[in-house]
């Protein structure tokens, strides 16, 4: 009788052993692992085996470039962060906290869509149909063309596929749907393998629009294994507060276009919506305080023009706090060791506190100078005006470096009425802008 083979499948990542193991090599997560029984290794198998053995290798000038169709959500946001429009075929995943508005968005970008006369598939595994119609109501997206389907078995969803061609799905959420013939629970890696392979089937083979949302975890990633990122075509994800007005839809993976797009919507009382008037959103230019700055900084070919706030109190505590939010923590505690070093300024015996108002997060260093004029500005308690703007990274060694579009950034500040800039090159471009070179830290001390 021949010995029974067992594997074990981590349930972050999807690595498979013959051993049990306490911490995965792959991913790093503790007791992940568990026991796949023998039809489940048939589907691990048969997900990892080579589908076709007739395929040649063609050389790549001899490829013909396919033309890339994209129809419009009637979502000017949701369209500027998938690079121009929904993609016929496409796989799109969007992760957020609950609450964020990711059901409320699709909802309402699936009524847009079957307005145009193109049959829309709302499939929800959380929610019954009437609770879907509730909402409908309240967002005013009652259409003939889409259709609820209260279902979390994969089978019942294809059977409904068959019976009517559409050519948009949503899928809320990809942790509820399960398949029968596998006998491992909703959101497990086996789970979310074999039904993220047959929905990227189906949109491949009928050329249908899917959108899966999906759960986060505390950490703020995308809730079971990791490999759906990587099987979908899009990922896009909310941030900020769903007690804030403002979210901000980001795109982490796009095969179809730009990957730093970013989409910023409000919530009404007629649900999630393209914001207006952006430009002046995340500052206020009514009142000049002390330890406040302006930056510009490139979300994708977007400049927006941000208020950096920081406060600087007095320490009572051995261990000074240092806290951003928006922000590097790491990258502030660099800063704030290069101003004791460069600038003399004893920041040790104080805590320092960094926001970004808007809830945007910065991940480009040229916020760096405006973080620095903030800092400095609440310890001597002096206010910055609002007409003046700081661009530039800064080095380990106390050099201001240039940024890229930096007259991308001055127009948006001059469209803004901003008068005085402080970056560490001069603009190839003329500007009404007075600029001011700042290429070391210590002249900074200068200008204030």
């Amino acid at each position: 009788m021949a010995k029974k083979k067992i594997l074990f499948e981590c349930q972050h990542c999807g690595l498979t052993t013959p051993k049990w193991m306490g911490k995965c090599t792959n991913c790093g997560a503790w007791d992940s692992f568990i026991e796949l029984n023998e039809h489940q290794q048939d589907v691990v198998k048969q997900t990892k085996s080579t589908t076709s053995t007739t395929t040649k290798a063609v050389s790549i000038s001899k490829i013909v470039e396919e033309e890339i169709y994209r129809y419009s959500s009637m979502d000017s946001e949701l369209d500027n962060v998938l690079g121009g429009g929904v993609v016929p075929g496409s796989l799109t995943l969007i992760g957020g906290s609950p609450g964020v508005g990711k059901s409320t968005l699709l909802l309402k970008v699936g009524s847009n869509i079957a307005s145009l006369g193109k049959n829309v598939l709302y499939v929800t595994g959380e929610e019954s149909a009437g609770q879907i119609k509730l909402r409908a109501n309240r967002l005013n997206s009652n259409e003939e063309k889409l259709y609820l389907l209260s279902e979390i078995r994969l089978e019942q969803i294809l059977v409904e596929l068959q019976e009517r061609s559409y050519e948009f799905i949503i899928i809320d959420s990809i942790q509820t749907i399960y398949s029968e013939t596998i006998s491992s629970a909703p959101g497990s890696v086996t789970q979310v393998r074999q039904i993220t392979f047959e929905l990227m089937r189906i949109a491949k083979e009928r050329d249908i629009a899917i959108f899966i949302i999906g759960h986060i975890t505390k950490e703020g990633s995308i809730a079971g294994p990791r490999v759906l990122e990587h099987m979908v075509d899009t990922v896009l994800y909310f941030e900020g507060d769903s007690s804030q007005e403002l979210r901000i839809l980001r795109g982490f993976k796009n095969r179809f276009g730009p990957t730093s797009e970013i989409g910023v919507f409000e919530m009404r009382s007629e649900g999630l919506m393209s914001a207006t008037n952006i430009a002046s959103r995340f500052f206020n230019r009514n009142s000049q305080q002390s330890g406040s700055a302006l930056t510009v900084v490139m979300e994708g070919s977007r400049p927006i023009i941000l208020e950096v706030q920081a406060l600087v109190s007095e320490s009572h505590t051995p261990n000074s706090k240092r806290q951003a939010t928006g922000f590097d923590n790491n990258r502030l505690n660099m800063l704030l060791a290069l101003l004791e070093r460069k600038l003399e300024i004893p920041l040790s015996g104080y805590d320092v506190f960094i926001n970004i108002t808007g809830g945007i997060k910065i991940t480009e260093t040229a916020a760096d100078l405006a973080i620095l004029a903030s800092i400095i500005s609440s310890f001597r308690d002096r206010a910055i005006s609002k007409e003046t703007i700081f661009i530039g990274e800064v080095s380990l060694v106390g050099d201001v470096r240039e940024v890229y579009a930096l007259d991308v950034r001055l127009k948006e500040a001059k469209m803004q009425n901003i008068t005085k800039a402080l970056v560490a090159k001069k603009p190839l471009e003329k500007t009404s802008i007075k600029t001011f070179i700042v290429d070391e830290v210590t002249k900074l001390l200068e200008w204030y």
